[in-house]
């Protein structure tokens, strides 16, 4: 698929003199869209609801907009429970997917009625004794153990995550809630990342509603709830054909109709745990070429580094570069594209073919809606960069400041930093 950004050179020549660069900017009208898409191929299933994975892009601005669409929250820690709960959402709302969790996480989940995804056996004692008894609402995370297959492609190996129930601690589990009281049951697998496959998601399903039948069998329980969680993904390089949701749902719906309904189980609903998909083609990282190097390559400094996208250099991740105003222009140049940490992994693109780049242009990297900003951190002093908003209607609303010195020198209140340096200068330029 082609590649282009969402925004053009004569916008960011507009937007760069009130925000300067670096900065992540997200596509409101591609967000609707796709939210849209989503709540449409899963329509059939009445109760469904996608509760949106919030470590992806904690930011509440962008959570409203998938908000109006029905979609929940999903969190993973108690500020983003406390995000969720302060934006206003209520009871069957948050989900809590947790693991290694602390009394006090659980004790604030159960505060603000979010329901609790159990991630280990030990946790049902663990959690009975943190709230005095079990919530009437429960889920399990399972996990099979060995490798996910798709035909004969192996897609990832669960057997050695460290989440979830194994099979027998599964079956266990329910009838031990069912014993304490619990009075409606989940079930949630997350099995594989960043599938670009529409077979994930029905090959999951068909994998967890025939559980779901076992269970049943098994134990007399009867879910209420199916969590498919995450793991649809996103097309990083342009070679790579996105996932048609819409496809995917009508797939999903001929497994349940398949295996569940016969079981009498043809009123669980399916819930999902998007976030990648829901945002991560929807948000650029903008940054400006301030450098060129020629040494053993041929290198673009740019005023953007790990700490503003980290998956280049944790992971060797792909991330597609367009060269704002050289959309056309014929990469006919080979560079390492590279930020100013003090790490040599520090490249967004190694021996990447782009066109030529002269300083001052604009380089946009594709494909940072999720796990972008969310993944920022302060290595080398370094600090986190705005985030904007580019609004159906053509104009830019800042939905994030970028940190200023201020905020790196917060925490150290005990020496008092911040008033004895004159940062008020930096902040001003």
């Amino acid at each position: 698929m082609e590649k282009t950004p969402f925004v053009t050179k004569e916008q960011l020549d507009e937007i760069v003199k009130q925000y300067p660069t670096p900065f992540h900017i997200y596509d409101e009208k591609g967000i609707r869209e796709n939210a849209k898409a989503l709540k449409e191929a899963f329509a059939w299933n009445k109760g469904y609801k996608e509760f949106f994975a919030v470590k992806a892009t904690p930011n509440p601005f962008l959570i409203d907009i998938l908000k109006e669409y029905g979609c929940g929250t999903d969190c993973s820690s108690m500020t983003e429970l406390m995000l969720s709960h302060a934006m206003g959402f209520g009871e069957g709302e948050i989900m809590f997917s947790s693991n290694e969790t602390p009394a006090s996480e659980y004790e604030y989940a159960a505060k603000v009625n979010a329901i609790i995804n159990l991630d280990d056996f030990t946790h049902i004692d663990y959690l009975e004794k943190t709230l005095g008894k079990l919530p009437e609402t429960l889920s399990i995370r399972y996990n099979p153990g060995g490798v996910f297959k798709i035909s004969t492609s192996i897609m990832d190996n669960p057997g050695d995550a460290k989440y979830g129930f194994t099979t027998e601690q599964l079956f266990e589990g329910y009838k031990i809630l069912k014993e304490k009281g619990v009075k409606r049951f989940g079930m949630h697998a997350f099995l594989a990342s960043n599938t670009v496959t529409n077979e994930y998601y029905p090959t999951l399903a068909k994998t967890l509603f025939e559980t779901a039948v076992e269970i049943k069998e098994r134990t007399g329980v009867s879910l209420s709830f199916i969590n498919l969680s995450g793991g649809i993904g996103i097309p990083y390089r342009p070679d790579q054909e996105p996932n048609d949701i819409r496809l995917i749902g009508q797939k999903v719906k001929e497994v349940y109709d398949e295996i569940l309904v016969p079981a009498g189980l043809g009123d669980v609903a399916i819930y999902t745990e998007l976030g990648r998909f829901m945002m991560g083609p929807y948000g650029h990282l903008v940054t400006t070429a301030i450098h060129e190097k020629h040494t053993h390559k041929e290198y673009i400094g740019c005023d953007a580094c790990a700490v503003n996208l980290m998956r280049p250099a944790m992971y060797g991740a792909y991330h597609h570069i367009t060269v704002a105003g050289k959309e056309n222009d014929v990469c006919d140049h080979k560079y390492d594209i590279v930020g100013s940490l003090c790490e040599n992994n520090d490249k967004f693109a190694i021996d990447r073919m782009l066109p030529k780049i002269d300083i001052g242009d604009y380089i946009v990297i594709h494909d940072t809606g999720a796990h972008g900003y969310a993944m920022g951190y302060n290595y080398n002093g370094k600090l986190k960069s705005a985030e904007l908003l580019l609004k159906e209607d053509g104009s830019v609303e800042l939905i994030r400041r970028a940190e200023t010195p201020k905020d790196y020198f917060a925490t150290l209140d005990c020496f008092d930093i911040y008033n004895k340096l004159d940062c008020k200068t930096f902040e001003s330029n």
